[in-house]
């Protein structure tokens, strides 16, 4: 018999966008129905989550990097029911603002710490996303971030199968934050991307995917 596919919402970094995915879209369409949400349009956290639940499936399993990390748990407190799972990739559980490192519009969170390699591989398609988005909506989704609320309700009212991923030379959110949001999630599995910046999915792709299967068969 074969499993049925599980829905899947795939949600970007500040100025990404569906290329962050790609791989991911690409390689889990055997075993995901995936989408993308948009996060490009709203001016707050709780209306990008707002957004991306009036156009997803009643209940599906959700994945979001850095900004996506933080709307994805905003939609877990708006809508707890209809959340089956959460991957966090580069997300903290901290207000504490940090310096971003910013290339033209975008965020290039992957030089100089992680891998030079990758850095070489990567930076072209982060710049070439920055531009797609452009500096109107990273401005936006900038602002969103720096006034996000407190996320303590929204991390509590987690109690679905959660991955908690994090690149070991990612200096936006170090992997001491992650460490420290997975230990507030009861029962959530933690993970370390070696040689990896802040754009996990395109640094370490098949391994992304990989943890991401593995996350879609836990409970």
């Amino acid at each position: 018999m074969v499993r049925p596919r599980i829905p899947l919402m795939l949600l970007p970094a500040m100025g990404c966008d569906g290329q962050l995915w790609a791989r991911q879209i690409v390689d889990l369409a055997a075993v995901a129905q995936v989408e993308f949400g948009d996060l490009s349009q709203d001016d707050t956290l709780s209306e990008m989550a707002a957004r991306v639940l009036a156009s997803a499936p009643p209940r599906f399993a959700v994945a979001g990097v850095s900004l996506g990390g933080y709307v994805a748990m905003e939609m877990v407190r708006q809508a707890p029911d209809r959340i089956e799972r959460i991957a966090l990739f580069g997300t903290r559980a901290s207000m504490e603002v940090r310096p971003r490192t910013v290339v033209g519009q975008g965020l290039l969170a992957t030089a100089p710490h992680a891998d030079p390699r990758l850095t070489a591989i990567v930076a072209g398609p982060a710049q070439a996303m920055a531009e797609r988005v452009g500096q109107t909506v990273f401005e936006r989704q900038q602002r969103a971030l720096l006034a996000r609320p407190d996320i303590s309700e929204a991390i509590a009212a987690i109690h679905v199968p959660t991955l908690v991923a994090v690149g070991d030379r990612d200096l936006i959110c170090t992997p001491d934050d992650a460490r420290a949001l997975s230990a507030r999630i009861e029962g959530s599995r933690f993970h370390m991307l070696r040689s990896c910046g802040h754009l996990a999915p395109m640094e370490r792709p098949g391994e992304v995917t990989a943890l991401l299967r593995q996350w879609l068969k836990t409970g």
